[in-house]
């Protein structure tokens, strides 16, 4: 590369994840909020509503901020994911909820979020800051629909491989929050909305299932889904909200997946690799995923290649521990042969892959060896859905804990010869 010797496969190891790590911090939500902080001010006192799995590094922008001018804040995210700092802060009220699949906790969250909207006066401003994960996390249930009803429709979900545009569109059918129904609650007030986006194009309709924004033009394909899902967005017929109660409402993305994506791209050009951010976006089963950009490595010449996106995992009935990226992780160590000299990692800007503290993986290949010499059959454990299980053995998670962010994922390729 560039007339230098080829890196040593722990040194190639070792560049992988500094240059995700490059990635994740451009895209920071303490960073970001205080960015958009310092060219947004509010004019006024203000209130603050962090939702999400970056909603304690967004919150610590905010005071970093806004000082003294921060009245209150509610702060609901992920168990263990709250910064000490804020705990100790009096004016906050932190929460943990369930995640991804809601739970009696998300419904507290959901009742207190009303609650803080009731109580903040006309006189301030009130700012939202939300990232991924607020659909499973914040809930307000409309009437008919029980926690239990609400539970099964989202373990569905997250087996069923579909889209997240399909699956917010059902969460926001069974709602009396989201897509868009939180503004007509907050209506009297002047809304600020500072948003991570976690889904392809950036919109806000999506975004957190749309707690403040228009909901999208986005059809149900309800044939597809099964009777008793059917049945249930039948029961609930949701009215949507009309275009008046968003007139108080601004609207804002600080963080996206391209950002990391440059970010990552600078770092790795730094540190001396020919450097191509790929094309599209990546979406789509895992499985497939991994085997599919193996094969358009191998047809590269040497240097780093970065893709963004988020692909998808069809559950079996009983799957074994991991998330999509690595299953999609797996997947390319299968392709991978002795010869290939290619370390590919896969990680959700999270932290998190699936139900799992890892977020993702980084193989090559002497993965699949490595697994076997503990007695473990990779390709037996991909269809189980139980990579996870695989590469623990075979030393290849990537583990971050809370990143304070949350753009979806990323796969970085590096071909060293």
């Amino acid at each position: 590369m560039n007339g230098v010797s080829p890196p040593s496969i722990n040194k190639a190891r070792e560049d992988l994840l500094t240059i995700f790590q490059a990635g994740l911090a451009a895209v920071n939500g303490r960073h970001c909020v205080a960015g958009f902080l310092q060219t947004w001010p509010p004019a006024r006192a203000v209130s603050v509503v962090a939702l999400g799995k970056a909603a304690s590094a967004m919150a610590a922008g905010a005071v970093d901020a806004l000082g003294e001018r921060l009245q209150r804040a509610l702060l609901v995210t992920k168990p263990g994911h709250v910064e000490t700092s804020l705990q100790q802060d009096a004016r906050f009220t932190c929460m943990e909820a369930g995640h991804p699949v809601p739970d009696e906790r998300s419904l507290r969250s959901g009742a207190a979020l009303l609650r803080f909207l009731e109580d903040t006066p006309d006189d301030e401003d009130i700012l939202f800051l939300i990232s991924g994960g607020t659909s499973s996390l914040v809930e307000v249930l409309p009437e008919g629909v029980t926690l239990e009803e609400l539970q099964r429709v989202n373990q569905w979900l997250l087996a069923s491989g579909l889209s997240i545009a399909d699956i917010n569109r059902i969460r926001q059918s069974i709602s009396a929050i989201k897509g868009g129904r939180l503004a007509r609650l907050s209506a009297h007030l002047q809304v600020t909305v500072a948003m991570i986006s976690d889904v392809a194009g950036d919109d806000p309709a999506i975004v957190g299932s749309g707690l403040l924004s228009p909901p999208a033009d986005h059809p149900l394909q309800r044939a597809q889904l099964p009777v008793w899902l059917q049945a249930l967005l039948e029961k609930v017929s949701p009215r949507w909200p009309a275009a008046a109660d968003f007139t108080r409402v601004s609207l804002h993305i600080i963080a996206r997946l391209d950002d990391a994506l440059q970010a990552a791209a600078v770092h790795a050009r730094a540190l001396g690799y020919p450097v191509n951010l790929m094309e599209p976006r990546l979406y789509g089963d895992a499985l497939a995923t991994g085997g599919e950009i193996i094969e358009v490595l191998r047809q590269q010449p040497a240097g780093i290649y970065i893709w963004g996106g988020e692909t998808t995992v069809k559950l079996p009935e009983r799957p074994g521990r991991g998330g999509r990226n690595q299953s999609l992780a797996l997947s390319a160590a299968l392709a991978l042969v002795p010869q290939d000299t290619l370390v590919v990692l896969a990680a959700g800007t999270d932290g998190t892959d699936g139900p799992t503290p890892a977020a993702g993986a980084m193989v090559d290949n002497q993965t699949v060896s490595r697994g076997a010499a503990c007695g473990l059959v990779a390709r037996e454990y991909l269809q189980h859905a139980d990579a996870g299980t695989f590469l623990e053995a075979s030393g290849d998670l990537i583990t971050t804990g809370p990143t304070g962010t949350n753009v979806t994922d990323m796969v970085i390729g590096l071909k060293t010869g």
